[in-house]
Order: structure tokens, then sequence, then C-alpha cells
């Protein structure tokens, strides 16, 4: 069975009983949700005036709310924030909160030895609330493990200085263009700094210290807001996950191509497994292993494990484990089936995303009333004069292959490599000798187009680039990969997978005679975007290939970590700066006009 073996409760790498387990989570959900009920009630006391005029005036002379209950929105802000680092698991957020609330639970109990201050029954219930959150702080401790980059401490303290400086020079800026004084011209620019940075670390300065200073309202809580943006930034930096691990070595690299020449046929994504962002965590014996990036707090794996099925728990756990040891938030693009329900066992969610095309070679035909279209647009475009060369990159001397990734270069569509799980980002590499390269030329022996292919064990290909000449005629693509499987003997291919086609089963489906009314609205709405998101005309521009449909899924420990994930994976593929979809479901897709 290899590294496939009976599963503990895991928990930053501890291992502890169910019952030790059950009542520390349930102290940390505790802490995480006080947080949260508190937050809610700072908001609300921030736009209900009268609910926030009572909290203050609960929140004075003898009277104590627990611990972080005012009423604001910069309360609310803060208080938000720290919820959601402890939903995180943050032991930086956990350390925090303690010593907070240790101490003011402290300072509460010396209060209530007073007859006027313990009096109150409000007092007793605010006691109360925050001796029961820092005993669950206490309780909990062990699920706080998620670990910090070792230069936010460094991180925090250049933003505080900095930004303390910045925003007090912008506060006593506001200050001198707005200043209503009737003598504002006696002030000097030392003392509306002054005035400005007391705003800033306070609510409000003494305005008989100031009499030549005096601001409209709205300069004040501008001020007032950009202290709140500043201690945000600086518990962001304090609190921020670990930004990345090591890329892969050279060591790492040799044992990842060692799995593929023995298990690459498995998934058509694996050599792109080996792009030199991404970093890899091994099973223990080394018989697979999960590529990942780390980008935005998400831990962002792609395709299938490498190597031997029995071995991929071995290597899953332990992604897992970093994962969470760091904060990160664990998600899969591209998986499999057999990949997602192991996956799956692990703890997380499936949602199908699309399916990818793949075209057995020796299935595929021109000839038939279904591959009219098709072939009357191969035809049309062979007799403009194209033709196709098909090599493997080994076989390309090294000046031609610089200038086919010069042209490559220049037909990109936009500066940013785009693609992350079906995608190499990078060509000409002399360790991608077995990739194979397709250049088309015109009539007049002109370099119009090139597709690039990666291997896919031993008899397959999957597609990596595609570039054109934006001058050349329609339909160029379309007449490369025809002209790929018809040749494949030359180089020893019997399948090749091509694009992503995004909720594919929605198209297909939605346009069947007794579709329910969700579904076909379902699919209508994915028609209205495919206006400016193409997702139609890729399903359709892989149709007409007539392939095999394999599913591919997006895996997740929650749902409401979608959104992260989402942008993660838009960071990855490169499209986060424009509209559209992630590269992997995108792919320079093919010319459909």
């Amino acid at each position: 069975m290899g590294d496939a073996r009976i599963a503990v409760e895991r928990c930053g790498g501890r291992e502890r009983g169910r019952w030790g387990v059950g009542v520390s989570q349930r102290a940390a959900g505790f802490a995480v949700w006080y947080l949260r009920g508190v937050a809610f009630v700072n908001f609300l006391s921030a736009v209900w005036v009268s609910l926030g005029q009572d909290v203050r005036r609960h929140n004075q002379e003898n009277f104590f709310t627990p611990y972080l209950l005012t009423a604001g929105f910069a309360s609310g802000v803060f208080t938000a924030f720290l919820a959601i680092t402890m939903r995180r698991r943050k032991r930086a957020a956990w350390i925090l909160n303690l010593v907070l609330s240790g101490l003011f639970l402290a300072l509460f109990a010396f209060a209530m030895a007073f007859p006027e201050i313990r009096r109150y029954p409000q007092n007793w219930i605010s006691i109360v609330l925050t001796a029961a959150f820092v005993g669950a702080l206490l309780v909990g401790r062990r699920e706080f493990y998620a670990k910090g980059d070792r230069a936010n401490p460094r991180l925090a303290a250049t933003v505080a200085v900095g930004g303390g400086l910045a925003a007090s020079l912008l506060a006593a800026l506001l200050v001198t263009v707005t200043d209503q004084a009737p003598h504002a011209a006696r002030s000097t620019f030392l003392e509306r700094w002054h005035y400005g940075t007391l705003r800033l670390v306070s609510v409000a300065a003494d305005p008989s210290r100031f009499p030549y200073i005096a601001p409209p309202t709205w300069v004040n809580v501008v001020i007032n807001v950009l202290s709140t943006v500043l201690v945000l930034a600086v518990f962001y930096a304090a609190f921020r996950s670990r930004r990345a691990v090591d890329p892969l070595t050279e060591d790492d690299e040799k044992r990842l191509r060692a799995l593929l020449e023995r298990h690459g046929e498995r998934d058509s994504l694996g050599y792109f497994a080996l792009r030199r962002e991404k970093s890899v965590v091994w099973s223990p014996t080394g018989k697979a292993a999960v590529a990942y990036r780390v980008l935005g707090g998400v831990s962002l794996a792609s395709g299938d494990p490498l190597g031997d099925p029995e071995a991929w728990p071995g290597a899953i756990a332990p992604w897992l484990d970093e994962a969470r040891a760091h904060g990160w938030i664990p998600a899969v693009m591209g998986a499999g089936e057999e990949a997602g329900t192991v996956y799956a066992r692990h703890g997380l969610d499936a949602l199908e995303l699309g399916d990818e095309a793949i075209v057995e070679v020796a299935e595929f035909t021109l000839e038939g009333r279904a591959m009219r279209t098709v072939r009357q647009a191969y035809n049309r475009v062979k007799r403009a004069g194209y033709t196709v060369r098909i090599r493997r990159h080994e076989d390309i001397p090294a000046d031609e292959m610089s200038c086919l990734v010069r042209r490559a270069d220049d037909w990109r569509d936009g500066a940013t490599e785009r693609g992350f799980s079906m995608a190499l980002g990078r060509l000409g590499d002399g360790r991608d000798g077995q990739c194979v390269m397709l250049e088309c030329t015109d009539g007049a022996g002109e370099l119009r187009a090139l597709l690039s292919f990666v291997p896919w064990g031993p008899g397959g290909l999957s597609l990596d680039l595609m570039r054109r000449d934006r001058d050349s005629d329609n339909g160029l693509m379309e007449f490369m990969v025809i002209e790929l499987l018809r040749r494949a003997g030359e180089i020893r291919i019997t399948q090749v997978s091509l694009n992503f086609a995004m909720f594919r089963s929605v198209f297909e489906r939605g346009a069947r005679l007794g579709a329910g009314p969700v579904l076909r609205l379902w699919r209508s709405l994915l028609s209205f975007f495919s206006r400016w998101w193409q997702i139609e005309s890729l399903y359709r521009a892989n149709a007409k290939y007539r392939p095999i449909w394999e599913p591919r899924f997006l895996l997740f420990e929650k749902s409401a970590d979608l959104p992260r994930i989402g942008l993660a994976s838009a960071r990855a593929e490169g499209f986060l700066e424009v509209p559209g979809l992630p590269g992997w479901v995108n792919r320079e897709h093919l010319d459909t006009r």
C-alpha cells in the first residue's frame, strides 16, 4: 500500500485524542464567534445612533462593557479583522488577543473590588463574558497553530513607522488646507502636524492647545479613517501568512521527471508540475508528490498528484498539514475524477468545473456529414498555401529555437506569460526536448503560427502554447491541430489533450429537448457572459474534433474560501488584471472565428 495508512486526527502536525480535539475545537470556535458577535454590535452601533449612544453610556464612569465591545466603525473593523485572523488559526492573533483580553480581565477584576463598580449587574455580565473569552483562548490554544512569516515583525514595524509618518503628514496637509480658525495663519506647520498626529492616535485633540486650528468635522473623520486603515495595515503585516516556499530544486525536478517517466500517462496535466515557480511536497517513500504554488494565502495545487496512486495519500496529507500549519487555504484546480475522490477522503469538497477535450488519434476522421464544416475549413486553409512542420524540441537547432521564441513573444497577447495548471510557462528550455513544436508557414514561407505540446506519457501530447500572427487567415489553429492528428504517426502519438471547456455539460444538456427551467436559465446566463469570456465558443471550438470529455474538478475545504481561491487562481494564471477566465480555462483558446 506504500504510503496509504490509517488517518489520525491532525492539527498543525500534532496528533491528539478525539475528546481533546472536540473540546479545544469548540473552545476555539467560541472565541471566534465571540469576536464576530462583538464586531456585529460595533458595526450596528455605528449606524444605529441610539444604540451607539447606549453602548457608549454603558462604557463610561462605573460601567464596563465586555472585551472589545465599543460603538463605532473603526472598532468594528478592528474586531472583525481579529475574528478573521482567529478563524484562520493564526498563532500571532491568539497571542495578541490573550494579552489584551488578559490585561483587560485583570483590570476589570481589580475594579470589581470597589462597591460602586460591582453593584451594577452589567459589570458582572461583562466580566463573565470576558473571562469566558479568556478561558476559551486558553482551552483552545492548540487550535491556533498557523505560523506567520518570519519577516512579519520587521514588516509590521516598517509599516507602522513609514505609514504613520505618511499618514501624519497627509493629516497635517488636510488641516492646513481646510483650517477655518479666525487666525489660522498664526499656526505653524509643526503645530498642524502635531494636531493631525494626535487625531491619528486618539479620537480628539484638546482644542485649548490649538487655538488657531479648527478644521471642519469631515477632516477629523478622514483623519480617523486614516488611523483605522493604518492600524489594519500594521496588523495585516503582523499576521500575514508565509508568502512563499522554496521553488523546485534541481533534485526535485529530477525526481519529478522520474515519476513522469513511470506514471506520466495517468494525467495529461502531469508535465505542467515542472513549472519552476511551483513547490513540491513528497510522500515519505518518494513515490508520489503534490506540486503547488502559494498565492494570496492559498496553497494552490493543479491536476492530479504525481506518481503511484497508492502513494497519493502520503503526499496529500503532508501538503494539507503544511497548508494548515501556515494558515494557507488548500485548493486544487483541474483535478481528475480519481484524484478528486482521493482528495475528498482527506476532507476536501469537489466542484465540477468542466471537461477536458481529449482526442484519440485512431478514432479521429474528417469524413462524414458531422465533420463537413471542419473539413471545408481545413481544405480552405490548405488551398491558401499553408503548411505545417512538426518536430520535437530537441530536433530544433538552437538558433532556430531562439527565433521561434522571439516570434512567440511578439505574438503574445499582453505582457504577462499566462498559465499555471495547463501551461508550462517557458519555451525552448533544453530540458523540454520531448515537447513537440508545430510551425505553420504561409505560401511565401513566412512563419504565421506556432503550437507547442508537452509530453503526456509515452504516447500522448497535451496542449501548452498557441500563438499566431493576427494578420493570418482565420481557422489557422484548427488547421494545425488537424495536421497533428492526421500525421500523429510521424511522432508516434496516440492521443492529444486539447483545451478545457468550462461548464460544458450546461451547454450540452441545456440545449436538449426537455431541459428544465433552471438548466435553461443557467445556460442563458453563461451564454450572456460568453460575449466577453468566450465560454460557449471555447466549448464549441473543442467539440468540433469529436473528443472524449474528461471531467475536471475544483477541490476546496470550505465554500466561504471560494472567492479567495478564485482570486488566487486568477493571479496564478496571469488573468487577474484583465477580465476573462483563468488561463487553465482559456489557454490561448482556439481560433473560432
